[in-house]
């Protein structure tokens, strides 16, 4: 008969074992994962109802139909949400896929910094900001370019 100390070293062994242990390490990814997209719907969810609150109040008090907070202001909200949902869709190509869509990822990059373009503030920040902005969107921009054409040649025979 084996000890218990000596069945505990091969459970470990068998647990890490590469196919167990890879197995594992995948159900904590997709767990994981699944609790992103679940905390992601919440604060969607949350993001939407705030911005409906705004516009509505914004709509409704005098004067009637102006918006008491700057419009850059309300793009920024709109963005945001847009964001949230790309990355959700980021998690939801992962769970499907078990793979990360480089071209999705970009693009939702590419969406993040456009929005931090669109609501930028010259009276914070310093010229070189928004140029090192500019760059980033042109790499981005390249990359996913380069990565659109290059699917396209693999797909094509």
């Amino acid at each position: 008969m084996r000890s218990v100390g000596e069945k505990f070293i091969q459970y470990l062994s068998s647990f890490f074992a590469d196919d167990t242990y890879v197995r594992s390490i995948r159900r904590f990814e997709k767990f994981v994962s699944k609790v992103l997209s679940a905390a992601l719907l919440i604060v969607i969810s949350v993001a939407l109802l705030d911005l409906i609150l705004i516009l509505a109040r914004d709509l409704l008090q005098e004067p009637f139909g102006f918006f008491n907070r700057a419009l850059i202001d309300i793009f920024g909200l709109f963005l945001n949400i847009l964001i949230a949902l790309e990355l959700l869709e980021n998690i939801t190509v992962y769970l499907q896929e078990n793979t990360v869509r480089l071209e999705l990822v970009i693009a939702t990059s590419l969406i993040a910094i456009a929005r931090k373009i669109i609501i930028f503030d010259f009276s914070k920040f310093s010229h070189s900001e928004l140029i090192a902005l500019g760059i980033a969107i042109f790499a981005l921009a390249l990359s996913y370019w380069l990565i659109k054409r290059l699917n396209s040649q693999l797909r094509s025979p």
